[in-house]
């Protein structure tokens, strides 16, 4: 499946970024896109490095799987591979539903001086970030399709960066411009899924 493998996840990148920048910019005239975030070396910086890193490798191991890397052991079964695909079509249309449902508030990154709304509905009354919950879930049907120590690879690449993006990034950035609002939001919903991940206190600044 290692083709498919590789359309998925050219496909995935055209609309959840390609298609998403293009469509914010028609909105608002502006694409949303940010980058990195904070200084060479930093936290938030390799946040950034390794999202950069995780997405260049989900594509190799596909096509390293197309060209006959050898599957890990245990993990290779047909079965495990349609259940991949199962999984990443979820998490090509739940990262479109999730991104659509922030309407103008959506980036990729985050500036310091800007002030977006903040998203409490949709899925984000289920978890405060379902876009990176349906990012993760794509790459791991990914992985399933093509479960070679290259995808692997990109899948904990991913995870580490997007849990560093949240946490060093994007929550305390949340924190510091929606103070009281968002210090509910954290005590209410969880991080990622539903119920797991609310802290009672806030993220400190």
């Amino acid at each position: 499946m290692g083709w498919l493998a590789l359309a998925l996840f050219a496909l995935y990148a055209a609309l959840g970024f390609g298609w998403r920048a293009w469509l914010q910019r028609r909105r608002t005239g502006d694409t949303g896109l940010r980058g990195f975030h904070g200084r060479p070396g930093s936290l938030g910086w390799w946040a950034g490095a390794l999202f950069l890193i995780g997405a260049l490798l989900v594509p190799v191991g596909a096509l390293a799987h197309a060209l006959g890397m050898p599957p890990l052991p245990g993990v290779g079964a047909a079965s495990l591979a349609w259940v991949g695909l199962v999984l990443a079509l979820l998490g090509v249309v739940g990262t479109v539903w999730t991104q659509l449902a922030m309407g103008t508030s959506w980036r990729v990154g985050v500036d310091e001086t800007e002030r977006t709304t903040l998203v409490t509905e949709g899925p984000f009354g289920l978890a405060r970030n379902p876009i990176f919950t349906m990012m993760v879930l794509t790459v791991l049907g990914l992985t399933l399709m093509t479960p070679n120590p290259l995808a692997v690879l990109a899948l904990v690449v991913i995870t580490v960066a997007i849990q560093l993006q949240v946490r060093v990034v994007e929550e305390p950035y949340l924190a510091r411009t929606h103070g009281e609002g968002y210090a509910a939001y954290l005590a209410s919903v969880g991080r990622f899924v539903p119920g797991v991940g609310t802290v009672g206190e806030g993220v400190r600044r």
